[in-house]
């Protein structure tokens, strides 16, 4: 038996369209990499933040606080750079475009088959995460750090805090270079 079809009226649904929703998941991440140098700035302020409040969370210990700090990096994250949560964050040298969005998740640089359009050779409808991160880097102070070579994924660090991880190596860096100065 045939479905009956919906009654004619003036309302049309938006985004019904399965290409005009994946571009609208792309929009707010294209946005993000547009304004790089702002996100730059925001992120390392936020660093010197978290640097200041290290004696604080390694009171409490860091493992109490690595689920709510988790949950806000992942809410700001994936809805500004469509984070996947890998644990080790390279959005500070890929121009603000999180490697992690590409369909092979190559972490540096393109593979072979970008598109003419410099959209992708597994998503045509989605714009390359590299050419998105060039053009995001260019625009960076710290314009060098996408010719860094990222290392492989760990797996293990999947869905933790790489805020807080970040936050923890820098206040062992600067511990060990106040102790060897004295």
């Amino acid at each position: 038996m045939k479905k009956p079809a919906a009654p004619a009226t003036a309302y049309k649904p938006s985004d019904t369209s399965h290409v005009r929703r994946q571009r609208a998941r792309y929009s707010i991440r294209l946005w993000s990499v547009r304004r790089a140098r702002l996100f730059e700035g925001v992120y390392n302020a936020l660093a010197d933040v978290f640097l200041k409040l290290h004696p604080i969370w390694n009171t409490i210990g860091y493992k109490r606080v690595e689920y709510p700090v988790m949950l806000v990096e992942k809410s700001v994250k994936s809805f500004l750079f469509d984070c996947r949560m890998c644990g080790q964050c390279a959005l500070s040298d890929t121009g603000m475009s999180c490697p992690m969005n590409c369909p092979k998740q190559l972490r540096n640089g393109p593979c072979g088959g970008v598109r003419a359009n410099g959209n992708c050779e597994v998503e045509p409808d989605m714009p390359c995460v590299w050419v998105q991160a060039w053009q995001g880097s260019q625009r960076m102070r710290a314009s060098d750090n996408i010719l860094k070579v990222q290392k492989p994924v760990d797996q293990s660090l999947r869905n933790s805090s790489a805020w807080l991880r970040v936050t923890a190596q820098k206040a062992a860096e600067r511990d060990s270079m106040s102790e060897t100065a004295q």
